[in-house]
């Protein structure tokens, strides 16, 4: 099975698709469909939402582009429709989303649910120094299935809802597992913000209410969201600590940031607090930049990428952060680059 896309198989692969699309928004805005509306409203909701869908999928059959991607494809003939079709005419669009669109869902969460368990025993298994971590387990999956960007969205945004209401048993680290939250200024910050937010947020919303009922709810729902996402990354940081194996280094702030680094890449690490110029080679772990402290600052022989919220990549040589037990973390990563000497 040849699984290599060409620049020209691109064309077809989502071009065939798009034209059936356009295709079909072009024909139910013709005098054609106002002559006979009741059959082209059928035959349009069946290409939009069946057709384009099933060309696609036998187009990336046998190509490197995962089968699941065909789910937004659906997604979207079900939008498209929705808006082209006059609503006297979506008989059979409003069966597909009563009997269809539950199905499709329900296959979708099961079958994430599933490739997480399975990613996360594989991931254990091959890796028997390092916990399992649901997001890392998440990133991968969500990838599987959908579009790069969409994936990371995806994938924060349920991260988020699972650190701040489901993770909460209590977490026991292993010898090569470090916190970095426990004497670190981020936290107490964190919880500063969140304050704020559903604080100012009671304000505005009672003075908003004066003028515009609608707009205050908006502004309140944002506020109430950004608060749980700040209130999400706050508790990953309990959830997901920095880990030293015989070969790697992965250092990680909850959601909000991480790099994986071969032990082989660094140059040297030193336990110290000092100033030093931070550009887009030197860095630091946390994003909250200046807000936070740092105690260890590791140099590197290669640019190493660091992965930010959202999937949004910095590349770097010299980074700082926070580790809590300084003396632990300098001898466990002290003996592993003595090892591979």
């Amino acid at each position: 099975m040849n699984k290599t896309i060409h620049p020209y198989q691109l064309l077809y692969i989502f071009g065939l698709p798009l034209l059936i699309i356009t295709g079909m928004v072009v024909l139910a805005k013709s005098t054609l469909f106002l002559k006979h509306p009741e059959q082209l409203a059928v035959g349009i909701t069946l290409d939009l939402v069946f057709t384009a869908p099933l060309l696609y999928f036998l187009l990336i059959r046998k190509k490197a582009i995962p089968n699941t991607t065909v789910v937004p494809l659906f997604i979207l003939g079900v939008v498209i429709t929705s808006f082209i079709i006059p609503k006297d005419y979506q008989n059979l669009l409003l069966q597909i989303k009563y009997w269809v669109v539950p199905v499709v869902e329900i296959s979708v969460v099961s079958f994430t649910i599933y490739k997480i368990r399975q990613i996360r025993k594989a991931y254990k298994a091959h890796h028997q120094d390092i916990s399992p971590d649901f997001y890392t387990a998440l990133t991968t999956t969500t990838a599987t299935i959908l579009p790069k960007r969409i994936s990371t969205l995806l994938a924060t945004e349920v991260a988020v809802i699972y650190y701040a209401f489901i993770n909460w048993k209590r977490q026991k680290l292993a010898a090569n597992e470090f916190t970095y939250h426990k004497h670190s200024s981020a936290v107490a910050l964190l919880a500063v913000f969140i304050f704020l937010v559903l604080g100012e947020t009671a304000i505005l919303h009672y003075l908003i209410q004066k003028w515009n009922g609608i707009v205050a709810w908006i502004l309140t729902i944002i506020s109430i969201y950004t608060a749980l996402q700040l209130f999400g990354i706050l508790r990953s940081m309990r959830k997901r600590p920095i880990v030293i194996t015989d070969e790697k280094l992965y250092l990680k702030y909850g959601i909000f940031s991480e790099t994986t680094i071969a032990l082989d890449q660094i140059e040297s690490f030193e336990q110290s607090s000092k100033s030093i110029v931070f550009d887009e080679q030197a860095r630091r772990l946390s994003p909250l930049g200046e807000l936070t402290n740092y105690n260890y600052i590791i140099h590197l022989k290669s640019p190493q990428i660091l992965v930010g919220l959202y999937g949004f990549k910095k590349s770097f040589t010299t980074l700082a952060f926070h580790v809590d037990d300084k003396k632990g973390f300098k001898a466990a990563l002290s003996s592993k680059l003595e090892a591979i000497l």
